[in-house]
């Protein structure tokens, strides 16, 4: 379905914004089929060697406003602080039949239409790091504009960067993001924690940051090959009575252990974000 959304298009997908994220997904969206002649990539502070690269695939960068076509798609991939300024350059592109499809953190779907002509269909999403390797996953909510078709093509955009979950309430965007956003953030910490644990347990410093990341990542992958529950895959790896059981104990405390700490955790990002959009 992805492959034959993309390289249907008859007008060109426009990114606005080539970094590392949208730099990600225009490389995604060639690998799927979208053909180069319909990728247009808007980003002024491109530096020439990623340019030159683009150019080569057959992408148009940074060509002039009246050169560009109405796009099928108009991708934002920018910072939000900078979403005022970028917003107002691009909206003359949108058409009556364009989609607009945001990955910027903290904007609205309310504050995108404001920028856009009436009646233009918005897609804002939040993918996260992993995307850089394929493997993110992103969070979307729609407005009231997009279609099905619409709909089914930007889940074909956003997941060349991996997974695409939908919500139909913008006011969970917020939770989602507090755990999928800031989620690799949690998991980059749990193995920083567990090397300086494994340290002052008297392990040598660079050993315990090998075996601690390493045996983050695969857990990792071990759960997503697994079509097992996360609690299952936990509950076999602890033997009653044992040393993990022993750690359970402590991490899975009630009061002051990993979940309540956790769930502390997601309710600030949840707040912060909330701040953020306001």
């Amino acid at each position: 379905m992805s492959e034959r959304a993309l390289s249907s298009l008859t007008g060109p997908v426009v990114l606005v914004g080539a970094g590392k994220m949208g730099g990600a997904m225009l490389e995604g969206w060639l690998k799927l089929g979208l053909p180069a002649r319909l990728a247009v990539a808007i980003d002024p502070n491109l530096p020439d060697e990623p340019a030159g690269a683009l150019k080569a695939k057959g992408v148009d960068v940074n060509p002039p406003a009246h050169a560009i076509a109405t796009p099928s798609v108009l991708l934002l991939a920018v910072k939000p602080q900078v979403a005022p300024d970028v917003l107002s350059r691009v909206a003359p592109l949108v058409g009556p039949n364009t989609l607009v499809v945001s990955v910027m953190a903290g904007r609205t779907l309310g504050f995108i239409a404001d920028a856009m002509p009436a009646g233009t269909a918005i897609v804002r999403s939040i993918p996260n790091t992993p995307a850089a390797i394929g493997r993110g996953v992103t969070v979307a909510v729609a407005n009231g504009a997009v279609t099905a078709d619409g709909r089914a093509l930007a889940s074909a955009l956003l997941g060349a960067i991996g997974i695409v979950e939908w919500i139909d309430d913008e006011d969970l965007m917020d939770a989602a993001t507090a755990v999928s956003g800031s989620g690799p953030a949690y998991a980059f910490l749990l193995a920083e924690a567990l090397a300086e644990a494994g340290a002052k347990a008297g392990l040598p410093a660079e050993l315990s940051a090998r075996i601690a990341r390493a045996t983050v990542s695969g857990a990792g992958a071990l759960m997503d090959q697994s079509d097992l529950p996360a609690a299952t895959l936990r509950q076999n790896v602890t033997s009653p009575g044992g040393t993990t059981a022993a750690a359970l104990a402590v991490l899975m405390d009630e009061a002051g252990g990993f979940g309540p700490l956790l769930a502390d955790a997601v309710a600030a990002a949840t707040r912060r974000g909330k701040e953020l959009a306001g």
